[in-house]
């Protein structure tokens, strides 16, 4: 995996697991590349990597040092997940299968509209896959044409599902939250954080509060994390 800093990780283990379960001889290391300028370097250094992950803040700065791009990745202007075959790479979003597949069963046919809270490149997964669902959606960001100053409690009242892309409330600062109109939130709501840890982030825990369901970001980790499994076995045949 690169990205910076690389202070904790999930993927170390699940895919040293993933390794020992299908007898296949490897190592999932993580290398944190201070400046995106360092990935060449890094692949000269290390000919037998046949496969990364990417992380923040690499998703998009990654994709010009990439031989092609999946479709999908491409439209979405992000990358998470790169194969490496005969010194060629490609990059593919698999947070879009992760973030997908663990919304989908959350949804009602009220759940029309949609805040999506920050414009980094998981945002722009998550507003694939919208686009994808039919759901019309918002984007919420602090320098962005629309900020956290207009949303209104009309706004959260209409915008039934509500998703925060934003490092806001990861450990260690388990406090911070995005700032919200949290009272018209009500049990009609959907609240999806893409962090997992803490379990329950503040953003989530005052959702529930107000009735909301929620969801953290952990099984569209472990489905991103399969679907990434999955395209280096593939393309190792």
């Amino acid at each position: 995996m690169i990205g910076y800093p690389l202070t904790h990780s999930f993927s170390p283990a699940y895919f040293a697991e993933k390794f020992k379960k299908e007898g296949i001889e490897g190592h999932y290391e993580l290398y944190p590349l201070a400046e995106i300028a360092e990935y060449t370097a890094l692949l000269h250094m290390h000919p037998e990597i046949e496969g990364l992950n990417v992380t923040i803040p690499y998703k998009s700065a990654v994709m010009p040092y990439l031989d092609a791009l999946d479709e999908a990745a491409e439209e979405v202007g992000a990358v998470n997940c790169i194969h490496i075959h005969q010194q060629t790479t490609k990059g593919y979003n698999t947070d879009i299968i992760g973030f997908e597949r663990s919304l989908q069963p959350l949804l009602l046919p009220t759940h029309q509209q949609a805040l999506v809270l920050g414009s980094g490149g998981a945002s722009k997964a998550v507003c694939y896959v919208l686009r994808k669902l039919g759901i019309h959606y918002v984007v919420i960001s602090r320098k962005g044409e629309i900020n956290y100053d207009d949303i209104t409690n009309d706004v959260v009242a209409t915008h039934t599902l509500i998703i925060n892309t934003t490092p806001l409330g990861m450990h260690p600062d388990i406090e911070a939250y995005p700032m919200l109109p949290y009272k018209a939130i009500t049990s009609n709501h959907v609240l999806y954080d893409l962090i997992y840890n803490p379990e329950e982030t503040a953003f989530l825990r005052k959702g529930k509060l107000q009735g909301a369901t929620i969801k953290n970001g952990l099984e569209m980790l472990q489905l991103q994390a399969e679907a990434s499994w999955e395209i280096w076995q593939a393309n190792r045949l």
